[in-house]
């Protein structure tokens, strides 16, 4: 685990924070939960190449937002297998406490939302269109 990857984990630790990323001295933290932090760093242009971050949950909807942000490295305390798979596949480190199957709704009632948006999605362009549907149709 790099560096920066362990002080992001260490901020995350704090529990004052859901995500933090991490590039040398350069830190951005969020509250916000689920994928909001992402998707607010992609519509605002903020790169994070090169960033190491540490996450509360990851499953395959942030993983592909983590793959476009151009993320190096990631630690989460959850991560999905197919979340797992895609940061592999796209040369993003990992690092977890809890691997699970897949990711669960708030309510433990059925799947992630986000999770299953991009379900059948295998570039990390596309996700951002499914994950904005998702939420749009959650926000009816």
């Amino acid at each position: 685990m790099r560096n920066d990857t362990a002080a992001a984990k260490k901020l995350l630790e704090s529990g004052h924070y859901t995500c933090v990323f991490c590039r040398k001295d350069t830190i951005y933290t969020d509250t916000a939960r689920g994928v909001k932090p992402l998707l607010s760093r992609l519509d605002g242009g903020i790169s994070l190449q090169g960033f190491c971050a540490a996450d509360k949950v990851v499953g395959k909807g942030a993983a592909f937002l983590y793959v476009l942000l151009g993320l190096r490295e990631l630690y989460a305390v959850t991560v999905s297998e197919k979340a797992a798979a895609v940061l592999q596949a796209n040369g993003i480190s990992l690092y977890y406490s809890n691997m699970v199957s897949g990711i669960r709704n708030r309510t433990d009632t059925g799947p992630c939302p986000m999770e299953d948006a991009v379900r059948d999605i295998e570039d990390p362009k596309d996700a951002p269109a499914a994950i904005r549907q998702r939420l749009a149709e959650l926000l009816k």
